[in-house]
């Protein structure tokens, strides 16, 4: 199955996506946030079936504790939204830190201060999908199944 994972930020969005073989992720592109629902849905929903996904990754951020606070609740609505655009199932993963981890990644890559801004959306949302690949292989999900 082909995966498009979503960071998903008040400004920003990064989007990853994975091979037909779900082996690795790799960065798309960040989707600049214009503050209209339709419109950011739309742009999103391009992008997603440009990649031809089966299916959408979508980070979850929960609180510290696990439960689902204010933040999580405006990525589910956001994402019932596109949902309802692209007719694709969404799966939800826990995106705890993953924005640290990314500025992490692109340090250690000796990407410089002002580029990690324009890409940490990006990997981000690969950090996601990677966990998310890592999950289905250590359960052995059947390769048609979504979960």
């Amino acid at each position: 199955m082909r995966f498009v994972a979503l960071d998903i930020g008040e400004v920003r969005v990064g989007v990853a996506v994975c091979d037909q073989l779900e082996i690795a992720a790799f960065p798309v592109c960040t989707v600049r946030r214009v503050g209209n629902l339709k419109r950011d849905v739309a742009a999103l929903a391009a992008v997603i079936a440009e990649q031809e996904a089966d299916a959408v990754v979508c980070g979850l951020p929960l609180s510290l504790d696990g439960e689902i606070g204010p933040q999580a609740q405006r990525v589910q609505g956001f994402m019932k939204a596109m949902e309802r655009a692209t007719g694709l199932k969404t799966v939800y993963w826990d995106e705890s830190l993953t924005s640290v981890d990314a500025h992490d990644v692109l340090i250690a890559q000796g990407v410089s201060r002002a580029r990690r801004r324009e890409l940490v959306d990006q990997m981000a949302a690969v950090l996601i999908l990677d966990g998310y690949l890592e999950h289905r292989r250590m359960t052995a999900a059947p390769r048609d199944a979504i979960v």
